[in-house]
């Protein structure tokens, strides 16, 4: 999710869920030791709970990364092991770290002796390449958890490492959430999560409902926030109620301002505010209005508000 779920994108999800675990962009740990710290993790005290993702694959690194994440305050330090991009590979770190079990519970054990009180994660692959998942999966995950990691979140398909891009290693390898749920049949006292293919939040909540400890839901929740965040709270945490986009967009209003007052841009918002009301009358117009009014000179607010106008007029009774 690098370059989507920054902190706007998270913060327009926490408008619309309370209590969901939110996460940040995958952060690699150099970029965290030699880079503009406050904007790469700074975040709005509104967003907790949110995890901070790290990419890397050296143990003091990645430790100097946590004891960082922590002091700004983040809930939960994750490391992505998951990840099949070019870029990723070619750093040593990501999806081609399956292969290195013992590494990566060397990176886990030195992240969570740095750790300040936030909890330490992992997501990874079923495997990767000729791995055979039935196999690898449990050794990998054995390993880690021998050094004191109790949460997994696993992605349920294979990482092609050559041969697929990015894009396709998301959609071609076949699911295998079998697996998933073997895997916390078999090591009951870990916290297991699933993620990949997740569509709905009904989805979701039936892996969850069959036994395993929560589920991750990524673009599917970027692309209808309100179809799989608004309801959230509800149906999975049985408080509050479901919020619409009408209601996010309002709320998103003063931070909207306070950012511009700050000098940022509008459209560093609300690009990320173009699925608010996906599969409804007036979607496109909103989506049309706001790529548009967001990039002028000045843009501010009402530009918004244009937008939420022509949502709103479809909603109201028409004379006849």
């Amino acid at each position: 999710m690098m370059d989507w779920t920054d902190r706007h994108c998270r913060y327009l999800h926490r408008v619309l869920s309370r209590h969901t675990l939110l996460y940040t962009e995958m952060v690699t740990a150099p970029a965290v030791l030699l880079g503009n710290r406050d904007r790469l993790l700074g975040f709005h005290p509104a967003e907790h709970p949110v995890a901070l993702q790290l990419g890397g694959s050296d143990p003091e690194q990645l430790a100097q990364a946590t004891r960082i994440g922590c002091e700004y305050g983040y809930d939960e330090i994750n490391l992505n092991v998951g990840c099949p991009s070019d870029r990723v590979q070619s750093g040593r770190f990501g999806a081609c770290l399956m292969k290195e079990p013992e590494l990566v519970a060397d990176c886990m054990q030195a992240m969570a002796e740095a750790s300040l009180g936030a909890e330490v994660t992992v997501k990874c692959r079923v495997g990767v390449d000729e791995q055979i998942p039935a196999l690898i999966l449990p050794k990998f995950i054995e390993t880690v958890a021998a050094r004191g990691i109790r949460s997994f979140t696993i992605h349920a398909r294979m990482a092609w490492l050559e041969g697929l891009s990015p894009k396709e290693n998301r959609d071609i390898p076949p699911l295998d959430y079998n697996l998933v749920h073997k895997m916390k049949s078999d090591y009951p006292d870990l916290e297991v999560i699933l993620n990949g293919g997740l569509n709905s939040l009904e989805e979701a909540l039936q892996h969850v409902e069959n036994g395993l400890d929560g589920a991750m839901i990524g673009r599917a929740a970027y692309h209808d926030p309100v179809g799989i965040l608004g309801p959230a709270d509800h149906l999975a945490f049985g408080q509050g109620s479901d919020r619409s986009g009408e209601q996010a967009v309002l709320e998103m209003l003063p931070y909207i301002e306070a950012h511009l007052q700050s000098g940022g841009r509008l459209n560093q918002i609300t690009r990320h505010m173009l699925g608010l009301f996906t599969g409804r009358p007036g979607a496109r117009n909103w989506r049309r209005i706001l790529s548009q009014k967001a990039h002028e000179p000045g843009a501010g607010p009402k530009a918004v508000e244009l937008a939420l106008a022509e949502i709103t007029r479809l909603q109201e009774p028409q004379e006849t």
